[in-house]
C-alpha cells in the first residue's frame, strides 16, 4: 500500500524553525519526485518546494526561498522540509506529495498525498 505520512508540523512563534518530514512506505522514493504543498484557511492549496530524483535539483516558490530547504534522504525513504524564520503567513496545512519520474510544483502533477500537518506561526 503507497503511502505518504508528514510529521513535524506544531506550534511555533515568528523566526522560529521547524522540521517536516514526509516517510514513504510501500514504494521507494529515489525514482520520485517529491513536493511540498501548502493550504491556508480559505486559500487555495499552494506549491512551496520541489526535489526531483534524476538530479536533485529543487525549487522554491519566491515567499520561501532563502528561508526553507528540502533534502532527501533515499536510505530512509524520507523527505525533510526544513523552515527557518518562519512568518506568521506560513502557518498552513502542510502536504508532501509524490510523482514517479518528473513533476514540477504544479498539485495536479503529482499521484500520491500525505495526510497533512498543521504549521502555526503565531506569538
Amino acid at each position: 500500500q503507497v503511502q505518504l505520512v508528514e510529521s513535524g508540523g506544531g506550534l511555533v512563534q515568528p523566526g522560529g524553525s521547524l522540521r517536516l518530514s514526509c516517510e514513504a512506505s510501500g514504494f521507494t522514493l529515489e525514482s520520485y519526485a517529491i513536493g511540498w504543498f501548502r493550504q491556508a484557511p480559505g486559500k487555495e492549496r499552494e506549491g512551496v518546494s520541489c526535489i526531483r530524483h534524476t538530479d536533485g535539483s529543487t525549487y522554491y516558490v519566491d515567499s520561501v526561498k532563502g528561508r526553507f530547504t528540502i533534502s532527501r534522504d533515499n536510505a530512509k525513504n524520507t523527505v525533510y522540509l526544513q523552515m527557518n524564520s518562519l512568518k506568521p503567513e506560513d502557518t498552513a496545512v502542510y502536504y508532501c506529495a509524490a510523482r514517479f519520474g518528473v513533476a514540477g510544483i504544479w498539485d495536479y502533477e503529482y499521484d500520491y498525498w500525505g495526510q497533512g500537518t498543521q504549521v502555526t506561526v503565531s506569538s
